[in-house]
């Protein structure tokens, strides 16, 4: 039998109303539930425009300072007190318990939560004043202290979350339950991508270090469409996986596929109206355009040696640190909207006098690389670098302590990041702590404020970048969050 005339045959009537678009089932939905059936539940328009290609209608909101974003996110929470923070009145107060007027009963992490003493433990590293605006920097990081009037160290940070996965997410999607879209996610969006060839949204994960786990729901679209998620480049292989054509299988054998293909998928959409088939089309047709355009690229072997000079040799090194970063300035270079880079190996419950230094020394270069070669080439002005992680450390000690040895544990009361370029105030700092470095004491900076200083410097009013879902608008700031304005050039 004709497989179609079976189908036609077997189609019951509850499928038939389901299909047909003027049938009898889908005018008394439509009736019932009102002309919102295809106002907000759906998907928004899109248009190419000063957003972009894909963004969203009426984004941006008002003129942006900045174009794009790469995030270097210091995945596991590196310590604030041996930093950013400098606070030398711990010296005086080295191996005595932290005041319970102080802590006030506040949380505590299940490593810690059974000491019987909190003993204090200032920082054995020195600090110094650069650049014009004299900002304190330890010397854990003298790449950085190079480029302290280009940058805006934000010391107030505070976040709602006391472990790492929760306070990671709520990082990257404004909440610490899984399932909702992540920021770079809410941007492609919101303003569509400035390249055909590459996607919105690409995430690097560097190598070592790997001492909590990373999972692909942290770049991903949630609810949203998941033509918006983001694209994981990996160091070794293929950069992004099944992009090589197989044995046999030439570009030309891949266009006729795809175009057959694309005929079939077209005719499912015009039978159900899922977006999600048109996310498969356009996603099969990116892929075809990267298999021209990423090997190009991540082919660094045309970049000349000043800028390995630069950025440190392990930028020759796939999957470092370094490397990435390179490779970040190359995808903004070529119009790729949010760029993130994870890096692991900050969770320092112990021997942090030995591995903070390492961590340091395989981000320091680099970062501060990345900062003056977007300078250098007039590229700063449009980008917003963010480098920071998921909370920070506490002042006591975990654990043994002795004269050479100590751990912090998480602190999320208070934690320093910078952020650089596009909208942001260039050499200044922002916010203070306490003597302890354990509560703030001005000018606090919730996660949701920065993630409405971020959408503010891309032009985005974070409380009208919505989608509706479930019945509720969502946005990336929940129902909170206000934009710092005294950091915005």
């Amino acid at each position: 039998m004709d497989p179609l005339q079976e189908k036609r045959l077997l189609m019951t009537r509850r499928h038939f109303f389901g299909l047909n678009a003027t049938g009898i089932g889908t005018a008394a939905l439509a009736h019932l539930l009102g002309r919102d059936l295809l106002a907000d539940n759906a998907v928004k328009p899109m248009a190419t425009g000063q957003s972009g290609e894909g963004g969203s209608l009426g984004i941006p909101h008002f003129a942006p300072k900045a174009k794009r974003v790469i995030w270097l996110f210091q995945s596991g929470g590196p310590s604030q007190i041996e930093l950013f923070d400098y606070k030398p009145a711990l010296e005086k107060v080295r191996g005595t318990d932290l005041p319970e007027s102080i802590r006030k009963g506040q949380r505590l992490t299940g490593m810690t939560s059974t000491q019987d003493h909190f003993p204090m433990v200032p920082s054995m590293f020195k600090f110094g004043q650069y650049g014009k605006s004299g900002t304190l920097i330890s010397e854990l990081l003298p790449q950085t202290a190079k480029i302290v009037d280009e940058i805006c160290i934000i010391k107030s940070m505070h976040t709602e979350a006391i472990n790492h996965d929760p306070a990671i997410t709520f990082f990257q999607t404004g909440a610490q339950i899984a399932g909702r879209p992540s920021m770079g996610a809410w941007l492609s969006y919101g303003l569509g991508t400035e390249s055909k060839d590459l996607p919105a949204f690409v995430v690097m994960i560097t190598q070592g270090g790997g001492d909590q786990p990373l999972y692909d729901r942290l770049w991903g679209s949630g609810f949203l469409p998941s033509k918006y998620q983001g694209v994981k480049f990996r160091s070794v292989g293929d950069p992004v996986l099944y992009l090589t054509d197989p044995p046999g299988f030439d570009r030309e054998m891949r266009r006729q596929y795809l175009d057959a293909l694309g005929e079939l998928n077209q005719m499912r959409l015009k039978d159900f109206g899922d977006p999600e088939i048109s996310t498969r089309i356009a996603q099969y047709e990116m892929a075809f355009r990267m298999q021209s355009s990423v090997p190009e690229l991540t082919d660094i072997s045309k970049e000349p040696d000043s800028v390995f000079e630069m950025y440190g040799e392990d930028a020759r090194k796939p999957g470092t640190f370094a490397a990435s970063c390179l490779l970040a300035r190359r995808l903004a270079e070529r119009g790729v909207r949010f760029t993130q880079i994870f890096i692991r190996g900050w969770d320092h419950h112990g021997k942090l006098p030995t591995e903070l230094p390492r961590r340091c020394k395989a981000t320091d270069q680099a970062s501060a690389a990345l900062v003056m070669d977007l300078k250098a080439r007039g590229m700063l002005d449009e980008t917003l670098v963010i480098w920071g992680g998921e909370f920070g450390r506490t002042v006591y000690c975990q654990g043994r302590m002795t004269e050479d040895d100590y751990g912090r544990d998480h602190h999320p009361r208070c934690f320093s990041l910078w952020m650089a370029g596009g909208g942001i105030k260039p050499g200044m700092s922002y916010g203070e702590t306490d003597e302890f470095s354990y509560n703030i004491t001005m000018d606090p900076v919730h996660v949701h404020d920065l993630q409405a200083t971020i959408l503010r410097c891309l032009g985005i009013d974070h409380t009208r970048l919505t989608f509706k879902y479930q019945g509720r608008n969502f946005r990336l700031t929940d129902i909170s969050g206000e934009v710092v304005t005294k950091v915005l050039a």
